[in-house]
């Protein structure tokens, strides 16, 4: 039987790597096989449970293996490590990591790593659930691969009580009804709230949304000068039965999954803080502003020629066919059409670089292409050989 997959999302700062590390060893202290993946490239996931220790990460043993011409060799001891709680039995960790600091991209880090553990038999393994730690907004593909590829099967975000925790909660929620309304299987379970100060701002945002509060964790010095020397929160009397308690349902699966919330608008949501959008659009800076007295550089725009013709014949190449038939229902003009050695089939289609790999699942890579369309993000690339994890810049 497979584990259960259980996604910790929420805010970078918001302490996430706190709730997932007492809950991974709330669980496993009831006798469950529990492993704790970190997929944030800051790899300090997994620290608390592991005495201070910092894991290697995965990306780092596989960029050494692949030096050494064994990748294809690398086992489960290469990149998963094991703890003791109490004498329980073994907790694991794992740390995906990421590229080094300005050489990549931290969510194809993420996607790759996946895979690697997708390769050494992770839906095998002997576990009762895999907690993931998940950086904070959902900004690409790769940090959004349990939600794309429905890995995980219940997502828990971690809130407080500040507008921007929020506003990564409202942005992961939408991601994950987005995924959801493609037909993935993913379910968000609710919100918890740490550092709860007393304050309601969260509980406006539950209320607006539709999402449950699961779990109020307080405001405690104690508490985060635990959290500050690796040490757990269960060893304070009231955290534990606030892990306990949340541990339980889980394991008990009496947290019913919520599919009927809504994700705010950002007009609705600032609304939630009493403030409203001011109308229409902000003050353009002006030349004076920017340049004073100099005079402004010169810019070079070049002039093409337009000629009008009455009729544009019909592409002959199989491919570009295809690829229009597909393409052009969705508003996209496919171009140049190349076989790259290492990308595969790539594409320019209205002055966007997409790279689709092969020729399999082309309706489903244009139709992520034109739903990351009506949101109006500006890309000039797009990396959609992986579907189940796209990538775009």
């Amino acid at each position: 039987m497979a584990p259960r997959m259980l996604a910790i999302y929420g805010k970078g700062g918001m302490g996430k790597s706190f709730f997932t590390s007492n809950l991974t060893a709330t669980l496993g202290l009831r006798g469950a096989g529990v492993l704790q993946l970190g997929c944030d490239p800051k790899h300090d996931s997994c620290n608390t449970l592991f005495g201070g220790r910092s894991l290697p990460t995965l990306g780092e043993r596989y960029r050494l293996a692949k030096e050494q011409g064994r990748e294809d060799a690398m086992s489960v001891g290469d990149v998963v490590f094991r703890t003791r709680l109490s004498n329980q039995r073994w907790i694991y960790g794992c740390e995906l990591g990421g590229p080094e600091v300005g050489r990549g991209c931290g969510g194809t880090g993420i996607a790759s790593g996946f895979k690697l553990l997708e390769g050494l038999g992770m839906s095998k393994w002997s576990l009762d659930y895999v907690v993931m730690d998940f950086l904070g907004d959902v900004v690409c593909g790769g940090f959004a691969t349990p939600l794309a590829r429905s890995l995980a099967e219940e997502v828990i975000i971690v809130v407080g009580h500040d507008r921007q925790s929020l506003y990564a909660a409202n942005n992961i929620s939408r991601a994950a009804k987005y995924f959801r309304d493609m037909g993935g299987t993913t379910n968000i379970l609710g919100l918890v709230v740490n550092r709860d100060d007393g304050s309601d701002t969260a509980d406006k945002y539950a209320a607006a949304t539709g999402l449950p509060i699961l779990a109020r964790i307080p405001l405690s010095r104690t508490v985060r000068e635990l959290a500050d020397a690796c040490r757990l929160a269960l060893e304070d009397p009231q955290f534990k039965t606030i892990f306990d308690e949340l541990g339980d349902c889980i394991a008990k699966r009496t947290i019913p999954p919520c599919t009927d919330y809504e994700p705010l608008e950002y007009d609705q949501f600032l609304r939630t803080f009493g403030a409203e959008e001011p109308a229409g659009l902000p003050d353009p800076a002006t030349h004076d502003d920017l340049f004073g007295s100099k005079a402004a550089p010169s810019i070079f725009v070049g002039t093409i020629p337009l000629t009008l013709v009455s009729s544009v014949p019909p592409p002959v190449d199989p491919m570009q066919l295809r690829l229009q038939e597909v393409f052009g229902p969705l508003g996209y003009t496919v171009g140049k059409i190349e076989q790259r050695p290492k990308q595969g089939l790539t594409i320019a289609a209205d002055g966007v670089e997409v790279c689709l790999g092969d020729e399999s699942d082309i309706e489903q890579k244009a139709a992520f292409l034109a739903a990351l369309r009506r949101t109006g993000q500006q890309v000039e690339y797009v990396d959609l050989r992986y579907v189940d994890a796209p990538f775009f810049r």
